[in-house]
């Protein structure tokens, strides 16, 4: 028997609160979760800054990923196996792509990346192809087998039914995160029919269609996403929060560059200061450094870093209020002015923070991203895009929606002392 094929002498579970259990019986996926690289995903939230908001939200990208494993593998092993359209010799890649697919998000994932330019994709295929515990598993297999994984998550495997199960407009992916993120932070959005989807979903030459009878199911799914971005993973108390990590991570690199002379020196961080990051950089750095160097960053001398540092570890977050930058453009650059003669810097405490999400859109020639649309089986074997069926799903097709906020920090312009008079004038305006 072949490592590719060999199986545990028992089947392991893991017990989950979304999929109940999680059954692992390839030995190939049992050492790929038992790697270094896997396990540091224990400690990347899942959500990032949302548990300030949502207490429960301390779920990991560890127990995500094993979500979506299972529901990969219930596609392959309970849906797909024994259909003409479904090659079995593509399980074990798209098992392995299911399980790795998040490996390379950093800590507090989204609001790092942006500081630091760095793309998480491109990360997880390095460490997939680079020299890890991970690539030691894969290359078992076979020699161009991590090259595969890779492919696969990077959207440019040959086969694109596999690709699907895992990055579509429905796939394993958003399947698990939105009722494992509506589970832990005790939210109803997230929860949609997962059962009847699967039991709908078949094997395409292309991609994985679903048989129109599962449509409504489908409606369902798609209304929960868009809920949850709208009522979780874009609340504007989370955005503040993550507005304030990202400006202690800009003024820790601002003083780096300036040679300031730390209480700590932030050796974890020095690669990413100056743009030279190696692989090991990336894979040792985490969730419970970044933590440890804000709490010891409360004690430093520089008074914007200490006080971004505390504002963070205590949740003294920023206020915000509604803003419209077609047409409120000079009211920010006012504002900007009135914070630096009260001696507060603009950089890091006048925050203008945008978001946008599109709920379902279909591929429209000549666009740069093509978005593989949601097909629907009918019962004469003819395939059709959801939104033409679904009146639902038209409704908000294509539509994107956008948000933008100014954040500020109101309890520093409600201070007694120098110009007070000028603090309120600059909190009238900030009111309205």
């Amino acid at each position: 028997m072949s490592y590719a094929t060999k199986k545990l002498a028992e089947e392991k579970v893991f017990k989950d609160p979304v999929h109940r259990y999680i059954h692992v019986r390839d030995q190939v996926i049992w050492d790929l979760i038992g790697t270094r690289e896997f396990q540091r995903l224990r400690r990347i939230k899942q959500l990032g800054t949302t548990y300030l908001v949502f207490h429960g939200a301390e779920h990991s990208r560890f127990s995500h990923s094993l979500g979506v494993y299972e529901i990969v593998r219930r596609m392959v092993d309970d849906v797909f196996k024994g259909r003409p359209e479904w090659d079995e010799g593509e399980r074990l890649v798209v098992l392995c792509a299911a399980l790795l697919h998040d490996l390379g998000h950093g800590p507090f994932s989204h609001a790092f990346e942006h500081v630091f330019d760095l793309d998480h994709e491109a990360f997880t295929r390095a460490i997939i192809k680079g020299d890890t515990e991970v690539n030691e598993v894969l290359t078992r297999v076979a020699p161009d087998f991590p090259q595969k994984v890779s492919d696969v998550i990077a959207k440019t495997y040959v086969n694109k039914q596999v690709v699907s199960m895992i990055s579509s407009q429905i796939d394993a992916d958003r399947m698990d995160y939105l009722q494992r993120d509506a589970y832990f932070t005790g939210v109803s959005y997230g929860h949609f029919d997962m059962e009847r989807i699967l039991r709908v979903m078949r094997p395409q030459e292309d991609q994985v269609v679903i048989k129109s009878s599962g449509m409504h199911a489908v409606e369902d799914y798609i209304m929960s996403r868009y809920q949850m971005y709208w009522q979780v993973y874009f609340h504007p108390v989370s955005r503040s929060a993550e507005v304030i990590l990202t400006k202690i991570l800009h003024r820790a690199k601002e003083l780096s560059k300036e040679n300031y002379q730390f209480l700590q020196e932030p050796t974890p961080f020095i690669a990413f200061f100056n743009n030279q990051i190696e692989l090991e950089d990336y894979i040792s750095l985490d969730e419970s450094i970044l933590l440890t160097y804000f709490q010891m960053w409360t004690k430093e001398k520089d008074p914007i870093l200490s006080d971004l540092s505390r504002r963070f570890i205590n949740r003294k977050l920023f206020k915000y209020i509604e803003f419209d930058p077609a047409n409120e453009y000079q009211k920010l650059r006012d504002l900007e002015d009135l914070f630096i003669q009260v001696g507060i810097n603009p950089k890091y405490y006048l925050v203008h923070d945008s978001i946008s999400d599109l709920p379902y859109d279909f591929y429209r020639p000549g666009e740069e991203e093509e978005r593989v649309p949601i097909q629907l089986l009918m019962p004469n074997g003819e395939i059709k895009e959801l939104s033409r069926c679904s009146q639902i799903v038209d409704a908000i097709s294509g539509k994107r929606r956008s948000d933008h906020k100014l954040y500020f920090p109101e309890d520093a312009l409600l201070q007694n002392g120098k110009q007070k008079t000028l603090r309120k004038q600059i909190l009238n305006v900030l009111r309205g």
